[in-house]
């Protein structure tokens, strides 16, 4: 991912909800790479074919849903032993230390991360797809923020 001062709190928190519905729509997990701009993002899934419109339509409905409940975004501290049983910590160094960052969206998201994010997903505005693709087992889909 892009170094944190990069990274827009706003597309990021983005992120997080992309992959929550990802992991409900399809129980595939999250991301294995991202890329988070100001002004567009990507997410690159490990999958086995193209997205259909109707399932397009369907996460954009989610991310929106859980956008427009304008849940709030806190984190909390767990020793590494403790998250390591709730959450897949992979991506995490193994110089990472003892205590994992976890960053909580309501009840609709939690996981281990670093980045900056908004303080509630009220803040979003609309989430929209602006494109997804599919080669080689990889699904990358490309999404932007507007004002709602």
């Amino acid at each position: 991912m892009s170094s944190e001062k990069e990274v827009d709190p706003k597309m990021h928190t983005a992120e997080h909800l992309l992959n929550a519905a990802m992991v409900r729509m399809f129980n595939r997990g999250r991301c294995f790479s991202a890329h988070i701009e100001k002004k567009k993002s990507k997410c690159d899934y490990r999958f086995d074919r193209p997205l259909e419109a109707a399932e397009v339509s369907e996460l954009e409905k989610k991310v929106n849903g859980a956008i427009a409940d304008n849940l709030e975004v806190l984190e909390e501290f767990l020793p590494r032993a403790e998250a390591e049983k709730i959450y897949n910590l992979e991506r995490l160094p193994e110089d990472a230390g003892d205590s994992v960052r976890i960053v909580k969206i309501g009840d609709y998201d939690g996981c281990p991360c670093i980045g900056p994010h908004a303080r509630a997903t009220g803040e979003l505005g609309h989430f929209r797809i602006i494109s997804s693709d599919f080669a080689d087992g990889i699904l990358r889909i490309r999404y932007k923020l507007s004002a709602a």
